[in-house]
């Protein structure tokens, strides 16, 4: 128990267990299927979030192509998907049966080399993760080691995110194009459509979540987050200490470039379907939003952060049609405005000291002794005359 107790203050985990109890009892005792299932797509952006957190928050590196990541883990798990899909006996009208309908579109006649890892679920979930991080590392590694960080490496993540969903478009016989990959029924004869699939597959995704907040709080408390935080200060000194400040930054773009992946696998199994409009430069900068909503230093922040920017746009949306891009862009210039470390900086800089004071108001009444009964003062009694002497008796004669 006290070892139990140590490490929840030690990691600060009594956030993440409210967290947890908010994911996993309240909102489904609390939700029908059909909400539930969005607030398990609006936490498979919160693993971008977490990630950004970590590369931007702690490592100060600002990327705004974090949708590029999202998107190859999600089109990793698609194309298995997708294969499955793509049955001999399913698509037997198709005049070559045995590949994806879009395949047979574009007039391709048999899989692609780069399609068969995927017709093996383990090697796609490996892929789900290494692709993402294969990227990351090419990207990082080229631009840290000649020292390009800032607001010039940001323009290159939204370069990149460009590039790669020109790409997917143009090759729309190998990606299906504009329209992304649909019709994602089943994993391995397991039909993901079903009520009790949904509830499984937002467990799952709450549980990797968890993990993936775990694994980053392990990094924050370690050696390698004091660094990270030296580095975001003063990169200078640290770098005059002997350390590679380059390393660490290439691995915690890996890290949130994994952690991505992962989210993008998430998204592709519970929607069904997976797009290019996943990939580009609009949702990367959604993403720096829920994660600056959130608090760009809070784990715990960032899920809330995403967690309400997508509850906002799905309300708004319902609710006033015509004007909810406006009311979305209010709600972010207002957060940023009003709470310019978001709502993890609410907390810790007025929610918290005000809790505490009042904690401590409550403990000091507690133990100050009560205050003594004073008695009223009895009334004095007046003086008594004297009693008269006999007239010559006690008097002196002048």
């Amino acid at each position: 128990m006290n070892f139990l107790k140590a490490s929840i203050l030690r990691y600060q985990l009594g956030s993440l267990l409210l967290l947890v109890l908010l994911l996993a009892v309240v909102l489904p005792l609390s939700l029908d299927i059909f909400r539930l299932n969005l607030v398990g797509k609006y936490l498979t952006y919160a693993f971008v979030a977490v990630g950004l957190v970590m590369v931007w928050g702690y490592g100060g590196v600002l990327s705004l192509g974090q949708g590029v990541f999202f998107g190859i883990g999600g089109y990793a798990m698609a194309m298995f998907l997708k294969l499955e899909a793509s049955d001999p006996i399913t698509t037997k009208i198709q005049s070559t049966p045995g590949i994806p309908d879009f395949m047979d579109w574009n007039q391709i006649t048999e899989l692609p080399a780069l399609w068969l890892p995927f017709k093996s679920l383990p090697l796609s979930l490996a892929l789900v993760v290494l692709a993402p991080m294969a990227l990351a590392w090419l990207v990082s590694f080229a631009m840290f080691k000649r020292r390009v960080g800032g607001v010039y490496f940001a323009i290159i993540t939204q370069a990149v995110a460009l590039i790669c969903t020109v790409l997917i478009i143009g090759q729309q016989g190998y990606t299906g194009g504009v329209n992304g990959m649909t019709d994602l029924k089943t994993m391995l004869g397991w039909d993901t459509r079903t009520d009790s699939a949904k509830y499984i597959l937002y467990y799952v995704c709450v549980g990797l979540l968890v993990l993936s907040i775990l694994l980053c709080r392990w990094v924050q408390t370690s050696k390698l987050g004091t660094l990270l935080l030296a580095m975001r200060d003063k990169e200078d000194r640290v770098r005059f200490s002997g350390y590679d400040v380059s390393n660490f930054k290439v691995f915690t773009f890996c890290l949130a470039a994994g952690l991505s992946g992962i989210g993008g696998a998430m998204f592709a199994l519970q929607v069904g379907f997976m797009s290019p409009s996943f990939v580009g430069i609009v949702p990367s900068i959604e993403m720096v939003i829920f994660c600056a909503v959130g608090g760009r230093m809070s784990l715990v922040g960032a899920v809330y952060g995403a967690l309400l920017v997508n509850a906002g746009k799905t309300l708004f949306s319902e609710s006033f049609p015509d004007l909810w891009l406006f009311l979305m862009a209010a709600l972010f210039i207002g957060v940023t405005m009003a709470f310019p470390m978001g709502l993890a900086g609410l907390w810790e800089d007025t929610i918290k000291p005000w809790w505490a004071s009042r904690r401590q108001a409550l403990r000091d009444a507690a133990v100050k002794p009560p205050r003594a009964a004073v008695s009223a003062p009895s009334p004095v009694a007046a003086p008594q005359p004297e009693p008269a002497l006999p007239e010559g008796i006690g008097r002196q004669r002048a």
